[in-house]
């Protein structure tokens, strides 16, 4: 699902598939952004990390996140009967805090209207200050994640 571009300085830019210096950068978002929550609890193996990222690249439509030109992070939006699913979301570390993912969020939510929400995210991950402060709710529980929902 695309993104409309967020004046007057995001810019949301389609990664193709065959785009193998893309497909390098979303694997790297997520592994600078969801790596330090994912390496407590299981390790890090790179081999297994990449043959799953090569996997979700073919389920889905990932948006490299560029601020004034400058790449600061991935997200992937895939609309469902009813729903959309925001699968993945990643801000690069040195760009976090700065309110991108904020403004990023609202406005996923804001192309989303008419529509519920749904994500997922592990645990202990802070992330979910950030969605909890924008409206979503639990609606089930796996034994490391949280499932949530923005209602329409």
């Amino acid at each position: 699902m695309l993104l409309p571009d967020l004046p007057p300085d995001l810019r949301f830019q389609a990664i193709r598939r065959d785009d193998p210096a893309g497909c390098e950068f979303v694997f790297q978002a997520k592994k600078a952004a969801l790596g330090p929550h994912i390496v407590p609890k299981w390790g890090w193996d790179e081999a297994s990390q990449r043959e799953l990222h090569c996997e979700r690249l073919k389920m889905r439509e990932y948006l490299k996140i560029l601020q004034n030109e400058c790449s600061v992070g991935v997200i992937a939006l895939t609309q469902s009967s009813g729903h959309v699913e925001l699968d993945d979301f990643y801000i690069m570390p040195e760009h976090q805090n700065q309110g991108i993912g904020t403004r990023v969020l609202r406005h996923s939510i804001q192309t989303c209207r008419g529509m519920a929400l749904r994500l997922r995210y592990i645990k202990w991950n802070p992330v979910g200050s950030l969605y909890r402060r924008h409206g979503f709710a639990m609606i089930g529980e796996m034994e490391t994640h949280w499932l949530v929902e923005r209602p329409a």
